[in-house]
């Protein structure tokens, strides 16, 4: 039986998610490290499920800026009753900076709210599930047939 987590184990996956997006560190070692190998990622605009690829469809969403700033809350978090198991949920603010930074507006902006699923596998927590809503907007969004993360 393992130790029960401390829902900081599992609130740090989401941080260590959003810091590697503006620290432009998505790679493959990245993804293994915070996701299983059946993950499912939701954006407005797409879904992607499993690991194969994640790290790839990261940056494709990522490349339709020059930089990003993604604040989040603390993450509630909830672990089942085994201690295997926990959901979580926290709110984001995401400042996305557009290549022309010259442009009318050059930021836009996304108030959103996250939510997981994690679970404790070999290799410790990773997320089985994230799903990016988003509440609000501000300034110009990406032009279409770019991604934003």
């Amino acid at each position: 039986m393992h130790p029960v987590p401390e829902p900081r184990e599992i609130s740090a996956l989401l941080d260590r998610y959003l810091v590697g997006l503006d620290d432009d560190d998505v790679n493959d070692t990245w993804a293994r490290g915070l996701f299983t190998k059946d993950a499912r990622v939701e954006f407005p605009m797409s879904v992607h499920e499993g690991l194969d690829g994640l790290a790839d469809y990261h940056r494709e969403a990522l490349s339709a800026f020059a930089a990003t700033q993604h604040l989040g809350s603390p993450a509630v978090v909830e672990i089942d009753e085994d201690g295997e198991r926990a959901v979580l949920r926290a709110n984001l603010v995401s400042t996305h900076v557009h290549h022309d930074a010259s442009a009318a507006e050059p930021l836009f902006q996304a108030g959103t709210l996250a939510t997981g699923q994690a679970r404790r596998t070999a290799e410790g927590w990773r997320l089985s599930s994230l799903a990016l809503r988003v509440l609000w907007t501000r300034g110009a969004p990406p032009r279409s047939g770019e991604a934003a993360a």
